[in-house]
Order: C-alpha cells, then structure tokens, then sequence
C-alpha cells in the first residue's frame, strides 16, 4: 500500500463518542459542535429528505468553513468534522463533493454504502488531501473491507452501516452480524487503520441497552460509537473507556520500560513475571491516550495521568 499523499492518520486516542446531526437543521449542528462529543458527523444523506438537500449542502460553507487547518481531534480542542455525502449512485453527490471541496481540508469525508476501491480512488483524487471514512453497509462492501481500506492512503477509517447491512443480510438478531463485525475489525487493523466505530444505537431512550450493546462491542474490537441524540454521548464514553485496573496495568507497563530504558537494560520483566514485548508496550500507551480522551470530555476536576 503506497503512502504517497496519504493524509494524517487520526491521533493514538480514538475518537469515543461520534454525533450524527442533519445538514438541513444548522442550529443543531452547531449545539452539537459545542456537545463534548469527540467527533461531528453532519449528515447530508439519511437525516435529509431529497427536497432538503439542497438547503442541507448550502449551509455547510457557513457552519463548518471556519474551521482553520486540520480539525482538531477530542474534547479539549474541540470535535474533529466530517460531512456524510450521498453515495456516488445518487443525483447529489456529485454537488455534495463541490461543496466540501470548498471546506477546510480538515473536514473529513463520510463515504456511505462503499463497494469499490475505483469509487474509493476516484472520491480521493476529487477531495485530495481530505480523510475518508468508509462505511460498508452490504455484503460486497464486507467482502471487499480490506480492498477498500487499502484502496487510496487518504481512507483514515472503516466501520459499518449496520440497518442496510441488516437488510442486505437478511437477518434480524445480533448473531447475523458476528462475522461482518469481525471483518470489519480485523481489515481495518490489518490496513493500519484505527479500531473502527459502532454503528448507532437506535433506541435513544434504552442507555442500559447502549451500555450493553457498546460493552459487546468493544469486546469484539470497536472503540467508539456514532450517536444520534446527545443524550447518547456519555454512556458510550463510559461504555468505551478503560477500566480504572487497565488504566493501571497501562501505566506500570510504561513505568517499567522507561525505568529499564534509563537503566541500560534490554529485557523488561514486571513484579508479576510477565515479559514485555513490543506489541504490549504499543498497546499500553494507547490504552493511557484512550484514558485521557475520555477523562477530558468528564465535567469536574480531572485525575492526574
């Protein structure tokens, strides 16, 4: 996979907390940039009715074409911005593509119901320069995740759409969709990609439901989740955040490789026995950057790292 072009790779911490909000409702989105949410997905496909879409795109250059440089990822600086433009296939994309060409480059793209590394390559030589997160949402899109995550060094992000994958699949349970899950995981990290996200809990009003279903994800490999109701946010926060025992094993494993390294010493052994390998270590810093991200966005004094 070349890396030529390829735009900046998202930081170590991922985003936790993702907030959809429609383009064609512009004080919503900007209650949900001032929402503590690590991300803002502003929606020109699924939350827009086609007679409101052109509304929908006109208001992006004055919501979002503010945003200086490379947006800023997490609570503390700020959401990172993506816009969600209709799927290639579709009367409006090629209009919704003109108008986030003319945002700051820091404004990612969300790319729905993505099948083909040539629709993948041909969104990246038109918004050069600009993150794309794919989300695959059919059978296809699932068989070809890797494909598509190596498809331009500007893909920054994989995850699903879970309703039209559910349909695509034919299946109504969660069992149905163990293996795209999966796939997803394993491709997006397979192309060096982040953990990709959950898809959105629908039933805005069950937060011990969110809990559950953000729990059973993570176990898979997810870390974060996109919302579509503010009220969503700090349960996935939660749901997605290290455990106080993690956050402490983290930082004994870091301690013990900076002590060795200032003794001079090549093998790094901690109190209980275990070996630390590289893999380990790289895996313990990013669990402390998670750490900070989640305690940033928590109201109220903050912990020491």
């Amino acid at each position: 996979m070349t890396t030529s072009g390829a735009v900046p790779r998202p930081s170590a911490a991922p985003p936790l907390a993702l907030l959809y909000v429609p383009a064609d409702r512009p004080e919503r989105v900007v209650k949900a940039l001032a929402s503590g949410a690590d991300a803002v997905l502003v929606d020109l496909e699924d939350a827009v009715a086609p007679a409101a879409k052109p509304a929908a795109r006109e208001n992006l250059a004055g919501l979002l074409s503010d945003l200086d440089g490379p947006a800023p990822q997490g609570p503390s600086g700020g959401p990172a911005v993506q816009v969600r433009v209709n799927h290639a296939g579709t009367p409006w994309h090629a209009d919704d593509v003109d108008a986030v060409r003319a945002l700051p480059v820091g404004v990612g793209v969300r790319v729905p119901k993505v099948e083909s590394a040539d629709e993948v390559r041909a969104l990246a030589a038109a918004l050069p320069g600009r993150a794309l997160h794919l989300l695959l949402e059919s059978a296809l899109g699932v068989e070809r995740a890797f494909d598509l995550a190596t498809a331009s060094p500007q893909v920054a992000s994989l995850a699903l759409g879970e309703a039209d994958l559910r349909s695509d699949l034919r299946v109504d349970d969660e069992a149905g969709l163990a293996w795209p899950r999966s796939r997803v995981v394993v491709a997006a990290r397979a192309a060096g990609l982040p953990a990709p996200v959950m898809s959105a809990y629908t039933h805005v009003r069950d937060l011990d439901g969110l809990d559950a279903s953000c729990r059973a994800g993570r176990a898979l490999g997810f870390w974060g989740r996109t919302a579509i109701h503010p009220a969503q946010l700090a349960t996935i926060r939660t749901a997605f955040a290290p455990a106080p025992d993690e956050v402490a094993r983290a930082r004994e494993v870091v301690r013990a490789v900076a002590d060795a390294t200032g003794a001079g010493t090549g093998t790094v052994v901690l109190p209980d026995g275990t070996f630390l390998d590289v893999a380990m270590v790289e895996r313990a810093r990013w669990t402390l950057a998670v750490h900070a991200r989640a305690v940033e966005a928590l109201p109220g004094p903050r912990e020491p790292r």
